[in-house]
């Protein structure tokens, strides 16, 4: 983490409060409360507000919503968003939009720095559910160029309402211009169930087989098949491939070795991870990948 904070850095997060125990060590060590969006709240004035928090791995931040839609990023590290309906992993290279009125919380994966837009109802698309969106160089200077200050302290820029009100509709168009990305993972109602399947999205490394996960939530292998299917509407084994998939995607843009990649997936071997995901995506891992260039002269 940096070992400075930037100059008016916003308010430290709400007082933390002990995790909920899970039955499980890859639970978050840590849990904040959501980071004081009462004090980013957009109006017609500034129409546009952007926050920013440094936070560590295995921190969770509550369940929470509020009356406005959110743009959610980090510029480095990756974080897990979760809703009542599905889980998305968000890398560096990735924004998630979240609408108004929606519960959701945010696990880091990774120490990270965590930024946050929200926009005013008036100005914003009318998305009603997440979406996970390629972050364009034009979208990402728009989203890094906003104030940072809370409310009850002075703007760094004195001029921000007026550059909020000015970056808000090419940020708008942006966003609605930008690259729709499926990689969801889509959450059951059923509370255990839903703990089998965050146990896993947890520690995606974790080999243990179906018959072990249903026992783990006192339920039998069969009893889980059928919940999967009826609940979710696909086999664990579909479920679990996406799952892998969402987790596998941004560590590979990250340009991760496949064999790391393969056994952060829970894969005994490369050539089984190779095989899972050139089926699913008709590629291979590799060609995922972001290489540095070579420089030029």
């Amino acid at each position: 983490m940096p070992s400075a904070v930037p100059p008016h850095a916003p308010p430290a997060p709400e007082p933390a409060t002990p995790a909920k125990a899970r039955g499980t060590p890859t639970a978050p060590t840590n849990s904040v409360g959501p980071l004081t969006p009462h004090l980013y709240a957009p109006d017609a004035v500034r129409p546009l507000r952007a926050k920013e928090h440094f936070l560590s791995a295995d921190t969770l931040v509550e369940l929470h919503e509020h009356p406005w839609p959110q743009l959610t990023f980090s510029t480095r590290g990756v974080i897990r968003l979760s809703t009542q309906d599905g889980s998305y992993i968000v890398p560096p290279s990735r924004a998630l939009w979240v609408p108004a009125n929606m519960p959701h919380s945010i696990t880091l994966i990774e120490d990270a720095e965590l930024r946050t837009v929200y926009l005013h109802a008036w100005i914003a698309p009318t998305w009603e559910k997440c979406e996970v969106l390629e972050i364009s160089p034009l979208l990402r200077a728009l989203m890094l160029a906003l104030d940072t200050t809370p409310d009850g302290l002075p703007p760094a820029d004195p001029h921000a309402p007026q550059r909020e009100r000015m970056i808000a509709p090419l940020l708008v168009d942006e966003v609605e211009r930008a690259t729709q990305i499926r990689i969801d993972v889509p959450l059951p109602s059923d509370k255990r169930l839903r703990q089998l399947c965050e146990t896993l999205l947890r520690n995606p490394a974790d080999r243990a087989t179906l018959a072990e996960r249903a026992a783990a939530i006192g339920a039998s292998e069969r009893t889980v098949a059928r919940l999967f299917r009826d609940q979710l509407g696909m086999s664990w084994q579909q479920w679990r491939q996406q799952a892998v998939m969402a987790h596998a995607l941004p560590l590979l843009a990250r340009g991760m070795a496949v064999s790391q990649v393969a056994s952060a997936s829970g894969y005994a071997t490369d050539s089984a991870f190779c095989a899972m995901f050139k089926a699913a995506t008709g590629r291979s891992p590799t060609s995922f990948q972001h290489r540095k260039r070579p420089a030029t002269l």
